[in-house]
């Protein structure tokens, strides 16, 4: 028996060591432990929560960025149709420019053949009084006298601008 004795007394001896050691360990060592070990888990926690918020940031971010871009592009698309009509009023304007140019150039040489035709006639009418005249003087041989003669060069005139007005 005394070797069961000494195997219950070296157990309990175990045992009172090792609840002496849980009452140091629980007293002296565990609260640091779980202080640095909560400490620890609030660490992680502030951290993932940051994590968190910067993430929500970034997002908020990127949206602000999209919507920028997509502002920038509409804006872009608003100054490419604007260029577009201006580019598109210049060209109606330079052609309409060219239309009431070319329209002058017209009327401009119209008038001025116009003009020469006048001018045309009216020298035929004063080479044919002339003819008429030299012709009269070589046929009366001298017998009219200057207003006969301008009675006779107005009738030749009138005759010739009507022939020709009827043309």
């Amino acid at each position: 028996m005394a070797g069961l004795l000494d195997l219950s007394l070296s157990f309990v001896a175990e045992v009172v060591a090792f609840l002496v050691m849980l009452l140091i360990l629980a007293r002296w060592v565990y609260p640091p432990v779980i202080r640095a070990a909560e400490a620890r888990q609030r660490s992680v926690a502030e951290q993932l929560t940051q994590a968190e918020k910067s993430r929500e940031a970034a997002e908020a971010s990127l949206k602000q960025a999209e919507a920028k871009l997509q502002s920038a592009q509409a804006q872009a698309a608003e100054i490419v149709e604007a260029a577009g009509r201006s580019a598109e009023a210049l060209r109606q304007d330079l052609h309409q420019r060219a239309e009431d140019e070319a329209k002058r150039m017209t009327e401009s040489a119209r008038a001025d053949i116009e003009n020469e035709r006048r001018r045309a006639i009216e020298a035929v009418r004063t080479e044919v009084a002339d003819l008429v005249v030299a012709a009269t003087e070589k046929v009366v041989a001298g017998g009219l006298d200057s207003a006969r003669h301008r009675v006779l060069i107005d009738a030749a005139i009138a005759e010739v601008a009507q022939r020709s007005g009827s043309r």
